[in-house]
């Protein structure tokens, strides 16, 4: 079997709300509403938006709902299926997520939330038995230095432009480590950028993490043979 694909979502906008905001009136009705401490929910900026101000990097942060819509791809992939994909997400506050590839995120964004919150408190999810997430201190250049392989290729508006076709080849070539930004606004920091080998542009504006990674999920599929390129055996009726 070939080595599979690995994908890591960088700096990805998924925390915690941090302890200078944590008495703001937003944060905390949130919190009491579930039954929570403002510190054990994550941080989104559609219900902390006034309390965001005060927040260093805040235009990177406070949005979960990019690592959903993007892990659902991921995870829910053919590719991932046939076990040839590696997918881990690492946070804007220095945690590393490892997913087992049989996990089923939830669709249900509420639910996410609920097992994010889950996994960034404890370490882990489920609580008790074979962990099928798993979070980690960790800086990228930790992770990367733990994946090994070959080149790390960097996806974003700002890189060179490249088709999909060659790009999936030099993937798949090299056994790339590809990386996609997990945030709404932005560039990657200096220290992902040092890191990044290559940087390509799939199309010449900015589109959101689960777009870019779908289409390359389904390149990679064909070049991989796990989904038809073609299909000629199809016939109108």
């Amino acid at each position: 079997m070939e080595s599979p694909v690995t994908v890591i979502l960088a700096e990805s906008s998924l925390e915690l709300v941090p302890p200078e905001i944590w008495g703001h009136p937003a944060v905390y009705r949130n919190a009491r509403r579930r039954g929570k401490k403002p510190g054990e929910t994550l941080l989104d900026v559609s219900l902390h938006y006034d309390a965001m101000r005060r927040l260093r990097g805040r235009e990177k942060r406070g949005r979960p709902d990019i690592v959903h819509f993007t892990l659902l791809e991921l995870l829910s992939s053919p590719l991932n299926r046939s076990g040839r994909l590696r997918v881990y997400v690492h946070t804007i506050g220095g945690k590393v997520l490892y997913f087992d590839p049989s996990v089923r995120i939830p669709k249900n964004y509420n639910r996410f939330v609920g097992l994010m919150e889950q996994v960034l408190a404890l370490g882990r999810a489920p609580p008790t038995g074979k962990p099928l997430i798993r979070a980690e201190d960790k800086s990228f250049t930790r992770l990367l230095g733990e994946i090994g392989g070959g080149r790390i290729i960097g996806l974003s508006r700002r890189g060179r432009p490249i088709g999909l076709e060659r790009l999936a080849d030099m993937i798949l070539g090299e056994h790339g480590v590809v990386v996609v930004g997990g945030f709404p606004h932005g560039f990657f920091s200096k220290e992902v950028q040092e890191r990044l080998q290559e940087l390509y542009s799939i199309y010449p504006e900015g589109l959101e993490a689960w777009i870019v990674v779908s289409r390359l999920l389904c390149m990679l599929e064909g070049r991989l043979g796990i989904l038809p390129e073609r299909n000629d055996t199809l016939k109108r009726t």
